[in-house]
């Protein structure tokens, strides 16, 4: 018998198509009435497959008695409940470093796009206003400038690496000095890391000690000059001080791929005109995505074929 699998909400069809050659795969976002689904098949569920930002609850996992793995699709797995895993030895894992690249090269292009305007600038377009009204009005340069980078880890390092491509002054805080940080600035406290920097970019894994690390204070530091871009996770911010900062001025832009309650973001996030809105899809080509649910795959079959997991969490 194939064993069966919790799929806690869709992947590409590509991926569906795979896991069902080799599992008995149950779909949980397609339940209507997801308690009695769950009550149905929870004794035959040995994995469970979910996303980063949907991961497995205390609760979910206590009502899956024959749980062994989650298998995570991203990089994050803060939503995922550990300590429930740890008490009863369920494995937990990821798909690490075959996003890292994409990441980092989206938070860039979100900073070059809300620093220059580009949204703004095709709309000056298409409506008529170029022809209308001349030129577009000026906006800030990136090159030379001064970036912070809260979290040198992979994607970190990889957001500062090309950075460096634009002549940038870089600066980074994390919880030591990194060997591999050559030609970087270490400044530990987040709030003056955000005093030094024009563009301030979160690349920190979440976790509860990280929970609005990016505080007000740190928000009021960068400063109504100042830029903040976050492709990490939004628990890393403190939401309501960031609207508040962007309303009254105290900051002067953000660019953000992940928002509390997503895809419902906060509806004062929409009435701005100094934020880059984006749908939390840093990791969304598809070449990346077809990797990470390789890597999922792959982590289920070693589990289930008794090898060493390619991407363990615990």
């Amino acid at each position: 018998m194939k064993p069966q699998i919790l799929v806690i909400g869709p992947y590409p069809e590509w991926d569906m198509v795979e896991l069902e050659k080799s599992y008995d795969v149950k779909k949980l976002y397609e339940a209507r009435d997801r308690d009695s689904f769950i009550a149905n098949e929870a004794s035959k569920v040995t994995a469970v497959a979910t996303r980063g930002e949907l991961g497995a609850s205390a609760e979910l996992i206590a009502k899956l008695p024959n749980l062994q793995i989650i298998s995570v699709y991203g990089v994050g797995y803060d939503a995922v409940n550990l300590d429930a895993c740890r008490e009863r030895g369920i494995r937990v894992t990821n798909t690490p470093d075959v996003l890292t690249n994409d990441v980092a090269d989206l938070g860039v292009a979100m900073m070059l796009c809300q620093s220059r305007g580009m949204m703004g600038a095709e709309q000056w377009v298409k409506d008529g206003s170029w022809a209308a009204k001349g030129l577009y009005p000026l906006k800030r340069k990136v090159w030379g400038r001064k970036a912070g980078v809260l979290g040198l880890g992979r994607i970190g390092f990889e957001v500062a690496k090309r950075l460096r491509g634009f002549d940038m002054e870089i600066a980074y805080s994390d919880v030591s000095e990194k060997s591999y940080a050559e030609g970087m600035t270490f400044i530990a406290d987040t709030v003056a890391l955000a005093e030094h920097s024009d563009f301030l970019f979160v690349t920190l894994a979440a976790s509860t000690a990280t929970r609005h690390i990016v505080s007000k204070r740190v928000i009021e530091a960068l400063g109504p000059e100042g830029m903040l871009i976050n492709i990490s996770r939004a628990s890393n911010l403190d939401e309501a001080a960031l609207l508040d900062a962007l309303e009254n001025g105290t900051l002067g832009s953000a660019a953000l791929d992940v928002f509390e309650g997503e895809p419902k973001l906060d509806p004062r996030f929409l009435k701005l005109e100094n934020v880059l809105l984006q749908p939390h899809h840093a990791s969304g080509t598809i070449e990346t995505r077809k990797a990470m649910g390789q890597l999922v795959r792959d982590n289920l079959a070693a589990h289930f074929s008794g090898q060493s997991l390619p991407t363990p969490v615990i």
